[in-house]
């Protein structure tokens, strides 16, 4: 006698007691029929970036730098001098001692955010006349240059979306934590910054709506082709639509890759083995090298970042006022990926990347992710690999270039330049491999293996933004 199986769960199946097919090939080809098609069912493309101004104009926005004593509800902790919020809710501003095996800097202080809490980012699909949309939101964050971008559907901490702020709830969120209300397309925990995050993830998901989704002004329909061509613009698409989009299930054309994809994930695990990295968590106060003034927490060289407070008024967001912390980095990031060819199948050049808040000591991050300005200081032999070659590349070696944002609700006008870059060469040294965008996107299935910044550049490839 058979034992009959349990009840499916409501997770994207029916109540048949059998089982069904273990994946969806047609979602990815759905997904890349999306990025195809650049003229989408409500706005067009064009109309994009009047319709963000005219959702700036409907609501009140300002963001004005203040003194730390001016901050309402955050303070300096007794003892440890860590910036908190009095409701223990939020995040907070520690300290943080590393120690490293390898590069030049061997250890190091620094202000470390953290927040233990998991935050949801989510964009809601649909179909129109049979292609799949994207619900995209004019979000304002304090951080970004230009405060509204083009955002997730859903962009919500733990904190934001169980109303600890006693703010107004958050739009279309029954979606992600329904599992009755849609069909979801992909799912997965993914790393924020690492250099400035400690041990922090997001959910990333991308869910098809069942049924109507009810309107509303501050959100639009756009096909993931409409997308790719608002990411060739600068400071369109916020990180967090980036970072879900990169996850999207599309078909991968590539049978054949440099290194096979069992080989790509030993090369991961000798990294993880090889490379060691210590974050021990320390009081904010006096960690060497950082100065404490009245409105800034900056290092005593000049280089890297600050801590700084604003007070913000927004008038779209749950709460219409408040003040907080953020991290102002010194200058424009520049990352980039090398590419390359081999037998007509595009790479590209990984590295093993090592950062602070890592929750598992690196993940793949592009060929260069840095901020020239903190190393031009030091002699050409440990300046970072390939740095100088992207900055100097000839315009007919860029395949695409764009600045983007970084996370504007924790960081101040922090921005990188964006690039695909062809090698020169096939050059790997010890920490890089070659790896084709159908095996990283393949990984962008499992937790923590690509960070935020490759995640970015793989969204270009999936939107069409790119082409290699």
């Amino acid at each position: 006698m058979t034992t009959p199986l349990a009840p499916r769960t409501p997770y994207g199946t029916t109540e048949r007691a059998r089982p069904g097919p273990r994946g969806d090939a047609g979602t990815a080809h759905r997904i890349a029929r999306s990025a195809a098609t650049t003229t989408g069912s409500g706005l067009r493309t064009g109309d994009v970036p009047g319709w963000l101004e005219a959702r700036r104009r409907a609501h009140a926005f300002q963001v004005d730098r203040i003194p730390f004593a001016a901050l309402d509800n955050w303070c300096f902790q007794d003892g440890t001098g860590n910036l908190v919020h009095r409701s223990g809710r939020f995040f907070s501003v520690e300290g943080l001692r590393v120690t490293t095996s390898h590069g030049p800097f061997r250890e190091w202080y620094q202000p470390i955010i953290k927040q233990p809490e998991v935050g949801i980012l989510g964009i809601l699909v649909k179909e129109f006349d049979g292609v799949p949309h994207f619900l995209m939101q004019a979000k304002m964050e304090p951080g970004n240059r230009n405060l509204l971008q083009l955002s997730p559907t859903v962009q919500a901490t733990r904190s934001n979306y169980t109303q600890a702020h006693r703010g107004a709830p958050v739009r279309y969120l029954e979606y992600f934590t329904d599992p009755t209300r849609g069909r979801i397309l992909a799912d997965a925990l993914q790393s924020e910054h690492g250099s400035w995050f400690y041990r922090k993830s997001n959910r990333n998901m991308l869910v098809e709506a069942i049924g109507d989704v009810p309107p509303h002004d501050d959100f639009c329909w756009l096909t993931l082709g409409q997308i790719g061509e608002l990411l060739r613009q600068d400071n369109a698409v916020n990180m967090d639509a980036r970072t879900v989009l990169a996850c999207a299930p599309t078909p991968d054309t590539a049978s054949t890759a440099l290194h096979t994809d069992t080989g790509l994930l030993s090369w991961i695990t000798a990294e993880r083995a090889r490379l060691d990295l210590r974050a021990e968590r320390v009081p904010l106060a006096g960690i060497p090298g950082w100065v404490h003034r009245d409105d800034s927490i900056v290092h005593e060289s000049g280089r890297y970042f600050s801590v700084v407070a604003v007070g913000v008024r927004a008038g779209s967001r749950e709460v219409a006022h408040w003040t907080q912390p953020l991290f102002e980095p010194q200058g424009l990031g520049v990352t980039a990926f090398l590419t390359r060819r081999f037998e007509g199948v595009p790479h590209l050049l990984v590295h093993a990347r090592v950062e602070a808040g890592f929750a598992d000591t690196l993940e793949l991050g592009p060929t260069v992710q840095y901020t020239p300005g903190n190393y031009a200081h030091l002699p050409a032999e440990d300046r970072p690999p390939f740095l100088d070659d992207i900055l100097t590349a000839d315009p007919s070696r860029i395949r695409y270039e764009a600045i983007h944002s970084e996370e504007g609700g924790r960081f101040l006008n922090a921005e990188s330049r964006y690039l695909f870059v062809d090698a020169a060469d096939d050059y790997a040294p010890e920490g890089y491999l070659w790896a084709t965008p159908g095996q990283l996107t393949a990984l962008l299935r499992h937790n923590h293996y690509l960070n935020v910044q490759a995640r970015t550049l793989l969204s270009c490839l999936t939107s069409n933004a790119a082409r290699l």
